[in-house]
C-alpha cells in the first residue's frame, strides 16, 4: 500500500497578522492532487488539524471541506489524531459516525488501543496526551511524565500486534533529540517530557506530528511529517511537503508542495529594496526584511509595503544612528513618550491606540507592583 503521511495543517493560523486560509487551501488541492497522483491508498494527519482549540468559522468550515472532499469525494480512509493545539471535545464531534466512510478519528489515549487494520498494516492512532491521561487510564501515580507514560503504552501497543501484518504508530510529541523552530509551541520542559527514540522501536515506522521540519529527527524507521506552509521565519528555508510510505517494503520518500506565496528572508540597504526592478525579487512573498543601513527612514515600513505587501519582520543589522545627547544636558521625556518615538525609530510607524493604551496599562501595572 501507498499511505501519505502529512501534519501540522495548523488550519486558521495567522502570519504576524496575515490570514493564511487561502495559504492553506492552495497548498491542499496540491496534496489533494499528489494523492491521487500517486494513488495513495490512505492518509495520515498526525496532528494538529487546527492551531487553535477555539477555531474559527471559516477555519472549521475549511477543514470539514477537505475532510468531506479527501474522504468522500476521493473515497480515502483518513487516520487523524488530534495534536496540542486541537481540541479533541471539538474535534472528535461526529467520530462514531465518521467510521463508517473510513475517517478513523483518535483525540483519547485510551482509543489508541484499538488499532485500525487496513490492507497488511495495523495502524496504532496515539493523540497528544499529557501524562494524567496515562496515570488514570494505568491507576499507575509514578507516570509523571511523557517520558515514563510511554513505556506502558507502547507495551500494551505490542500486546495487540498482529504478527502478520506491519506496525505504525501515528502520533503528536517531542521525540528525543529533535530540534524546533519558532512557530511550535513546546509540549517538554527542560527535555524530561521528550520521548525516548529507543521506546518507539517495536514499530516499522513511526509517523509523527508536531514538530514543523521534516529533518527534527534522523531515525531509521521514525520521520516528521513537517507542516505544510512555513509558519515562521525560522521555518524560511526548510522544504515543506508531505511523506509517501510503501508498506510493502516500509521505504519513505518526501514531495514537497510548493506554496501560494513563498517565505523568504532578505538583507540589504533600503535603497536596493525600494528601487528593485521587476522580477528581482519576489515580491509577492511573505518577507522578513534586516535593512543594513543605519540612518533613519522616516516611513520605511509604509514604503516598503508599497513594494513588498506581505512584509512580516523589519529588523536593522547595524542599529539606528542616534543624536548624542551632552552629558550636561538635562533631557526630560516621558516613557509613553520614549516608548513612542523608539517605536517609530524601529518600524517607521507610530504607535496606534490600542498599543498606546497596552503599553499604558503596562505602566501602569509596572508602577503599581513598585
Amino acid at each position: 500500500m501507498k499511505i501519505m503521511h502529512t501534519a501540522d495543517w495548523h488550519i486558521g493560523k495567522k502570519l504576524n497578522g496575515f490570514d493564511l486560509l487561502e495559504d492553506q487551501r492552495a497548498v491542499f488541492d496540491e496534496l489533494k492532487a499528489l494523492a491521487e497522483q500517486e494513488h495513495v491508498d490512505a492518509i495520515m494527519l498526525a496532528g494538529d488539524v487546527y492551531d487553535r482549540a477555539l477555531p474559527s468559522e471559516e477555519a472549521v468550515t475549511l477543514v470539514d471541506q477537505m475532510l468531506f472532499e479527501l474522504n468522500r469525494e476521493m473515497g480515502l480512509p483518513l487516520l487523524v489524531i488530534s495534536g496540542n493545539h486541537d481540541s479533541g471535545v471539538r474535534l472528535r464531534t461526529g467520530r462514531e459516525w465518521f467510521q463508517s466512510t473510513g475517517l478513523y478519528l483518535n483525540t483519547r489515549l485510551e482509543e489508541a488501543f484499538s488499532p485500525v487494520t487496513l490492507g497488511d498494516t495495523q495502524f496504532f492512532l496515539l493523540p497528544f496526551f499529557q501524562p494524567v491521561d496515562a496515570r488514570l487510564y494505568f491507576k499507575d501515580e509514578t507516570l509523571t511524565n511523557i517520558q515514563k507514560a510511554i513505556e506502558p503504552v507502547v507495551a500494551k501497543m505490542q500486546t495487540l500486534f498482529d504478527p502478520t501484518k506491519r506496525h505504525v504508530l501515528i502520533a503528536h510529541f517531542f521525540a528525543a533529540g529533535s530540534e524546533h523552530s519558532d512557530s511550535e509551541t513546546l509540549v517538554n520542559v527542560g527535555g524530561l517530557d521528550a520521548v525516548p527514540v529507543a521506546a518507539l522501536a517495536p514499530f516499522d515506522y513511526v509517523a509523527l506530528g508536531h514538530l514543523h521540519n521534516k529533518d527534527a529527527v534522523r531515525a531509521e524507521k521514525i520521520q516528521y511529517a513537517g507542516s505544510l506552509l512555513k509558519f515562521s521565519v525560522s521555518e524560511a528555508h526548510q522544504e515543506k511537503g508531505v511523506f509517501i510510505l510503501d508498506t510493502d517494503t516500509m521505504a519513505r520518500r518526501f514531495v514537497p508542495l510548493a506554496p501560494l506565496h513563498e517565505l523568504q528572508t532578505l538583507t540589504g540597504p533600503f535603497a536596493d529594496f525600494l528601487h528593485a526592478t521587476p522580477g528581482e525579487y519576489d515580491r509577492d512573498a511573505y518577507t522578513a526584511i534586516t535593512l543594513t543601513d543605519t540612518a533613519v527612514i522616516p516611513n520605511v515600513m509604509a514604503q516598503l509595503r508599497e513594494v513588498f505587501p506581505r512584509v512580516l519582520t523589519l529588523a536593522r543589522a547595524n542599529g539606528i544612528e542616534g543624536e548624542v545627547v551632552s552629558e550636561t544636558t538635562s533631557v526630560k521625556i516621558s516613557p509613553m513618550a520614549m516608548l513612542d518615538k523608539f517605536f517609530e525609530q524601529v518600524t517607521g510607524e507610530k504607535l496606534t491606540p490600542e498599543q498606546a493604551e497596552w503599553a499604558k496599562q503596562a505602566l501602569a501595572h509596572t508602577k503599581g507592583a513598585e
